[in-house]
């Protein structure tokens, strides 16, 4: 028998819902491409509940207690007197999600010699010390394409946000206002501009597909050029590195997973290179980009604004620049983590613990690191090495005071 470690965030703070606004979600079978959804044996879960928080447990607890196996699930994460630095020396699997994760470094690997899976519940295993992962044969694991399209509209929804001007507009009415001219004083027309994305993957390539229809010009680039006949139908121009293609896009947006070779990349150098009042939405990872120069960008104009919903860490102190810097429209990472992606997350991960359990093969698209090496999706868009230096000022959010 095992013990099952999960990190999830909070509860809702008037309590876990008792009912939904809506009675279902679609049913979806496919993603675009081919790849079938998540199909564990079973679920215990209602599809459309609250499933990425503590007390939704991912739907687990009876199938892994079920087994025999010891379900451990807390959103307590950072600090060493967290419960899950206490519970971790005796953990078998840890399954942790990018909204509230639960930072594998090199010294909580050395500090679980029983530690063999490492599950992230929905797409992106950076805070997993991947080298360490590598060094100690640790699998680790996501369900990829679990939240893509969820990502994807959401990056949609904040380039609108951040050029129509929509959070100010709506500031104004909040406040009682009426006032016009202060609310498009910096709101522009989408049609036209040049948008690119870095990264033109699963989540990169929806957005493309989505944009299309707003009459912009798109660009790209990608360590993977798209096929001829992609390019073609969507009007795609591919630059070879991101600096040909910052220097001509009025939006940038950040669709690449965050590894030693992106970390930073949006430094004050880059930026600088950026048209001036050219936007930033990063649903990607907040470490891809360098947090004081967003915001010394924001205070000169350079850009005209930022917006997104990852940090690093995360969550991220109380007093992190990116909560008061102008002209931003950032959120909690709550894009890739709707009622619709828990389902289908929560899924994956029933899915990779049934494999693992059976000895099973685990889909190749799920795999990141195995056996001592990177593997599958993880070979094609992660680089060895470790992206979690610094996370643990993650602590700090807890030990200060709301606004300190």
């Amino acid at each position: 028998m095992v013990k099952v470690l999960c990190v999830l965030y909070d509860d809702p703070v008037d309590g876990y819902p008792t009912s939904y606004a809506r009675d279902d979600i679609p049913s979806i079978e496919r993603y675009p491409g081919g790849q079938t959804t998540p199909t564990p044996k079973a679920i215990d879960f209602t599809p459309g509940a609250l499933l990425g928080s503590v007390s939704g447990e991912l739907g687990l607890r009876m199938f892994l207690e079920g087994l025999g196996h010891t379900f451990v699930v807390t959103s307590d994460k950072d600090g060493p007197n967290s419960i899950f630095e206490r519970e971790l020396p005796g953990a078998d699997i840890v399954i942790s999600q990018p909204f509230w994760p639960a930072y594998l470094t090199a010294e909580r690997i050395a500090r679980a010699p029983n530690l063999k899976l490492a599950i992230t519940a929905g797409i992106g295993s950076d805070h997993v010390d991947l080298q360490a992962a590598i060094e100690h044969g640790l699998t680790v694991t996501e369900v990829t394409y679990s939240n893509s399209i969820s990502v994807s509209e959401h990056a949609v929804m904040l380039i609108l946000s951040l050029v129509r001007n929509y959070i100010p507009s709506y500031g104004w009415v909040v406040a009682g206002g009426w006032n016009i001219a202060d609310a498009v004083s910096r709101s522009y027309d989408l049609e036209g501009m040049t948008v690119g994305t870095v990264g033109a993957g699963r989540i990169g390539s929806a957005i493309l597909r989505r944009l299309k229809p707003f009459d912009v010009k798109l660009h790209y680039t990608d360590r993977h050029r798209l096929p001829a006949d992609v390019e073609a139908a969507l009007g795609l121009t591919y630059h070879r590195d991101v600096e040909s293609l910052v220097r001509v896009c009025d939006v940038v947006t950040i669709n690449t997973p965050l590894h030693p070779e992106t970390e930073h990349m949006f430094n004050d150098a880059l930026i600088a290179k950026m048209k001036r009042g050219a936007y930033i939405v990063n649903t990607a990872r907040g470490k891809i980009c360098d947090r004081d120069a967003i915001g010394r960008a924001l205070e000169s104009g350079q850009l005209a604004g930022y917006a997104g919903d990852v940090w690093f860490p995360q969550p991220p102190p109380r007093d992190h620049p990116w909560r008061t810097m102008p002209h931003h429209g950032m959120t909690p990472h709550v894009s890739g983590t709707s009622l619709a992606a828990q389902a289908r997350y929560a899924a994956g991960t029933r899915e990779i613990l049934e494999c693992w359990f059976e000895r099973r093969p685990i889909r190749d698209e799920y795999l990141i690191v195995d056996g001592g090496k990177l593997a599958g999706a993880g070979a094609h868009s992660y680089s060895a090495g470790n992206a979690t230096a610094g996370s643990d000022e993650a602590a700090r959010f807890r030990t200060q005071a709301p606004g300190g």
